[in-house]
């Protein structure tokens, strides 16, 4: 891979990639919001699973069972550090299905437990 699908110039096994496979947790909550974008690219539902808080998980993602997407880019428009324990990132993915063009526009809420980040949810903002 050139470089990563969460946007970084650096390749995947310098950039996310090691947050995937499980050889470090992600620094901030920005680096894990990354790296779970591009598990979705992936469709890395195990990966997702482990970094989302568990009081907010679905039951099943079925990514499998989702119409191909065509991961287009990612724009981190903010990331904002609130306390220790929590964060908010601000971000516009962009993605195509069966050929047309969507974008999903969140402010993700995260929190730190035992010093990783957890993904809890997220607003979506309206185009």
């Amino acid at each position: 891979m050139p470089s990563c699908p969460c946007g970084s110039p650096a390749d995947h096994a310098a950039c996310c990639g090691p947050y995937i496979a499980g050889r470090s947790a992600a620094p901030t909550a920005e680096a894990l919001m990354r790296s779970r974008y591009t598990a979705f690219t992936l469709g890395d539902e195990a990966y997702l699973r482990a970094t989302w808080h568990p009081d907010f998980l679905p039951p099943d993602l079925h990514l499998a069972d989702d119409p191909p997407t065509k991961w287009l880019g990612l724009e981190v428009k903010r990331h904002e550090q609130q306390d220790a324990e929590h964060a908010i990132v601000e971000f516009v993915a962009r993605y195509k299905i069966g050929g047309r063009a969507h974008r999903l526009h969140e402010t993700s809420r995260f929190v730190r437990i035992d010093g990783r980040w957890l993904y809890t949810d997220g607003d979506i903002h309206p185009r």
